[in-house]
């Protein structure tokens, strides 16, 4: 009896540590969503509304929300990965790439918006797009769930590549 107890304990404590690490994930990837969007206000109501934009440019409401729900589940998936044990070399070069791509997420709303730049924007969501799918495939290593959950991310970031391209040829 004394034995299950304990597995009971170690399994409720493996349960808690998973979703405090999902948490902690989630937080940090909403603030880079945060970041991201600081430089986007900036540019947003004045020389975006001045561009010329593709037949496919979603309303701007939609971005918000869409954002919200990526960096959710981007964090979900990072959490479950980091709960598999940080010791674990394939972990640290799953969670490598996942951090890697968080910063070229945010460099990107920051060359597009801040710097005005839909060149600039273009390259770093080239170079995201790569990163973001060596991520997905590290996740898929470590956890087939937690790479399921970048799908959507990934469709949105190619979906976000054809729309910067368009904006670039455009202007």
């Amino acid at each position: 009896m004394k034995n299950i107890n304990n597995l009971l304990h170690t399994n409720k404590l493996m349960k808690t540590s998973t979703v405090l690490k999902i948490i902690i994930a989630v937080i940090i990837c909403l603030g880079i969503g945060f970041i991201g969007s600081i430089a986007t206000q900036t540019s947003v109501e004045t020389w975006y509304t001045t561009l010329e934009k593709p037949s496919f440019t979603p309303p701007g409401w939609l971005f918000g929300p869409v954002w919200t729900l990526l960096y959710i589940l981007m964090g979900v998936a990072a959490g479950i990965v980091w709960s598999r044990g940080f010791h674990h070399i394939w972990v640290k070069t799953a969670l490598y790439h996942f951090g890697f791509q968080l910063v070229l997420n945010a460099s990107w709303s920051i060359a597009f918006f801040g710097y005005q730049s839909p060149l600039a924007g273009l390259l770093i969501i080239i170079a995201l797009i790569i990163l973001v799918l060596i991520t997905y495939k590290w996740f898929k290593i470590v956890n087939n769930w937690a790479a399921y959950l970048l799908i959507p991310y990934i469709i949105w970031i190619f979906y976000a590549a054809a729309l910067n391209f368009e904006i670039w040829r455009l202007n």
